[in-house]
């Protein structure tokens, strides 16, 4: 992070003056770095053999089978759902039979 110089107030600053009061300083923090690493750290958990083409396809099919075997009040609650845009629409709009 590089060093910072706290800027002097000009006389056309509107910052609040008085007695125990101090003018505002101008505060900036790069994260860059930081979340480089972040991410670094990210990807070697993940392993080499991550795949996340994979994962998706897992996600997909979990979803598949979460929504699967309603019954007809279910069902309407689910298609409630995916109307109000609180569920994603999939397929045909409706929960896998």
């Amino acid at each position: 992070m590089a060093p910072h110089t706290p800027s002097t107030p000009s006389p056309d600053d509107h910052t609040p003056t008085g007695a125990g009061t101090s003018g505002l300083t101008d505060f900036t923090v790069d994260l860059t770095s930081q979340e480089v690493l972040r991410r670094a750290h990210v990807m070697e958990a993940l392993g080499p053999h991550w795949n996340p083409i994979e994962v998706l396809h897992g996600e997909d099919a979990a979803y598949d089978l979460l929504y699967s075997g309603l019954d007809a009040q279910q069902q309407r609650l689910h298609d409630n759902l995916v109307a109000a845009g609180v569920l994603p629409t999939r397929g045909d709009g409706h929960a896998a039979p």
